[in-house]
Formats: C-alpha cells, structure tokens, sequence
C-alpha cells in the first residue's frame, strides 16, 4: 500500500530543489546577459569615441597654404607635419634656406621670398631700382630651381609720388625683370598692403594694383590679394575679388580688425569670401595670416582652415 504523505514529501522536495535550480540558472543567465550587454555598450562607446577622432576630410575645392611667422613657436619640421596632418598643402613666406626642409615633407612653398629691400623699399623708388633688379635676378632662378612659382615683391613707400608717378616708377622697374620672369615661369607678386599699419605704402588699393598689371601686361606679374589689408583700406571684398581676380596669383586671409583668428570673433564673414572667389575660377593658394587667439595654435589653425575649406 502506498504512503500517500511520505510520497507528497518527496514531491514537495523535488519541487523545491528544481525551484532552487531554475532560480540559479535564470540568475546566472540574467548576469551573464548584463555583462554582455554591457561589454556591448562599452564597445559601442569606443567605436563611437574612434568616430569621433578621425579627421573629416577637406573637400579639395581650395589649395591651402599658412604663413609660418604666425606660428613662430614651431620649428618648420614639425610645423610642416602638423599641416600636412591637416591638409594644408604649403607653408609659405619663406626663404631659400628654407624651401626643401618644407619639399622633403611634400609640401610646396605657394608664396617664396628672399629677394628685395623689405616693405618699404620697393620699386616706386628708382634710385632704388638696380640694387631690387640685382637682388631678384638672382633668387628667380633659384625659384625657378625648386620648382616653385610665386616670388615676393613691394611696391615700397609712395614718398610723395601720385598715383600715375607710382605705376611709373614701378612699371620702369619691374619691367627689368619681366623676361627673366617669363623665361623661368616664376609669377613677381606683389602685395597688396594698407598703408595705416605700414604707413605710406603705396600698393594700397586693389584698384591701383590692377592697373599695373595692365600697364605691365604679363602673366609674370601679379597682386597678393590680402583681405585683411583691405578690408582696412577699402572693404567690398567679394565685389574686388569678382572684379580683379585675373590680376591675383596668391590670397591672403586675417580677421579684421587686429589680423584675429576668421571666426565669429571678427567682421569679416570668410565662407562666403572664399565661395566668391572659387567661384571666379581662382586656382591659386589660399593662405591663413592670422595671429592665433587659442592657447591650442594649432586648434585656431585647423579651424580657420575648415572656415575656408568651401
């Protein structure tokens, strides 16, 4: 005969022992899916943090290029690695000496100096004018020799000169040059300057420049058109830039006023300048000359460049 209460204990024993068990495997598959869920959720933060380091590219429409003396705490190797991460593609204002220690890191020179007397003793003075022919007679080869195309040069002060004394005096002496120019496919450019800063320059106005151009009439001579400088003297940057783009070989950008980084910071709306001026058919460097504001340099510097990259 069964025992009806001693085989209800067993059940009720087995009961609880298979409880018990279901009980530890949920917990066990609970933990185990929170340890996975988690171990998910960390490598999702990690990939998204790696998402966020990685660079956008720049969209390739402008060629960038920098001024180092703006960023005078660098030494020119590791600046030139610091662009080149970037995406800029030259570092400009240099002299010969200078040229392959940027080539070696395949970057360009868009804009050459080490020829002349300096800003203000430029080629409105004629007294001047064999020693300025001298000086580039010899750096234009050497330009020519590293494979690059743009070389500074300066109006200098206007010494009381007007404006038809000017284009003159500069054309007489710039002409000396313009075959040798020619001949080695090397661009004399010069720059476009504000004569509050640099007090009696004479290139001063887009205009001014843009006829001598004309009066010279060779590809081998153009203008560096600084916005910055002439947003002090003339403002109406998108309106020159449309009208006298053929004359420029090389851009300069700056905040106005105070050469301030081009953000918000300062008065001069750059996504537009630079749209206005690709959109002439500008297929020159666009080169950064401001002073940076943020302790991080190289942070202003990658942000103007993004500012510009239209």
């Amino acid at each position: 005969m069964l025992d009806i209460p001693y085989i209800c204990l067993l059940l009720t024993i087995k009961f609880e022992y298979m409880e018990n068990i279901s009980r530890r495997t949920a917990i066990k598959t609970f933990l185990a899916g929170g340890v996975a869920l988690a171990t998910t959720g960390i490598e999702a933060a990690v990939a998204a943090k790696k998402k966020t380091d990685v660079r956008e590219p720049l969209k390739g429409n402008v060629r960038h290029s920098v001024s180092k003396w703006c960023f005078g705490d660098y030494n020119l190797d590791e600046f030139c690695e610091i662009c080149k991460h970037i995406g800029i593609e030259s570092v400009e204002l240099l002299d010969p000496v200078d040229w392959p220690i940027v080539q070696k890191h395949g970057l360009t020179v868009a804009m050459a100096q080490g020829a002349g007397l300096g800003i203000d003793r430029g080629f409105n003075d004629p007294a001047l004018h064999d020693e300025l022919v001298a000086s580039y007679e010899k750096v234009i080869p050497m330009v020519a020799d590293a494979g690059l195309t743009n070389l500074i040069c300066f109006s200098g002060r206007r010494n009381g000169a007007t404006d038809l004394q000017g284009w003159e005096n500069c054309e007489k002496g710039l002409r000396r040059l313009i075959p040798l120019a020619e001949k080695h496919k090397v661009v004399l450019t010069m720059e476009l300057l504000n004569s509050v800063g640099h007090k009696d320059y004479l290139c001063d106005h887009t205009v001014w420049g843009a006829e001598l151009c004309r009066r010279i009439g060779s590809p081998n001579f153009k203008l560096l058109y600084d916005i910055y400088h002439m947003q002090i003297m003339e403002g109406n940057i998108i309106e020159n830039i449309r009208k006298y783009s053929q004359y420029f070989s090389h851009v300069h950008t700056g905040g106005s006023p105070g050469r301030a980084e081009i953000d918000e910071t300062q008065e001069l709306y750059y996504p537009a300048i630079i749209k206005a001026l690709m959109e002439t058919g500008y297929k020159g460097f666009v080169g950064q000359e401001f002073v940076p504001a943020q302790e991080d340099k190289i942070a202003s510097l990658e942000k103007c460049i993004r500012i510009c990259d239209v």
